[in-house]
């Protein structure tokens, strides 16, 4: 378990950091914006769920965020192939992670009424809140999908990811009194 009795200890005011497994690398590498990015989504989910009246809705995304940590944990750790040499087992994201998330996708969605047409980012304030949480999310998976074209990544954490994304789509819908707010997109309406 991690004890944090001191919260700032000066080794990062060179501009470097410290991964998971204890090497020492800029702040900008692609490895720290992966997982930083991962921690502004967590952050983001936070706020979102100050709006989630529904239970269920809320324990969903307090899911979320303690597997937003696992996905921080796991893109903050270089040397996958290594894992087996570790003195801890170094935590992984997993593919049960990535189907319960289809598994929720699909029984939110069965719910709505098929699109037809693109849905602005709005309505209600949860559904906001989600869609923001949403376009957090595919930055973070073009982070991540960034950091694998240079070393090697989890692919359940990029699967993870891309998935996420579409869970807050849904979601958002839901919010929305299950699609029935959604705020449609009307094609060169202002022209």
């Amino acid at each position: 378990m991690v004890v944090l009795n001191k919260i700032y200890t000066r080794t990062g005011d060179a501009g470097d950091t410290a991964l998971g497994d204890g090497a020492r690398v800029p702040k900008y590498a692609a490895r720290v914006d992966a997982y930083g990015t991962v921690d502004e989504l967590n952050a983001f989910v936070g706020v979102a769920r100050l709006d989630a009246e529904d239970e269920d809705m809320d324990e969903a995304l307090a899911r979320i965020q303690n597997d937003l940590f696992d996905l921080g944990a796991d893109l903050c750790r270089p040397g996958m192939e290594r894992d087996g040499e570790a003195e801890y087992p170094p935590l992984r994201m997993v593919a049960g992670q990535v189907a319960r998330l289809e598994i929720e996708i699909d029984a939110m969605n069965s719910g709505l009424e098929p699109l037809r047409s693109f849905i602005l980012p709005g309505g209600a304030p949860l559904a906001a809140g989600l869609h923001v949480c949403r376009t957090v999310a595919r930055r973070a998976e073009r982070a991540a999908v960034e950091l694998a074209a240079q070393e090697a990544v989890n692919g359940d954490a990029v699967r993870y990811l891309n998935r996420l994304s579409d869970w807050f789509f849904v979601a958002a819908r839901v919010a929305n009194n299950e699609g029935l707010d959604d705020v449609l997109w009307i094609p060169g309406a202002n022209r």
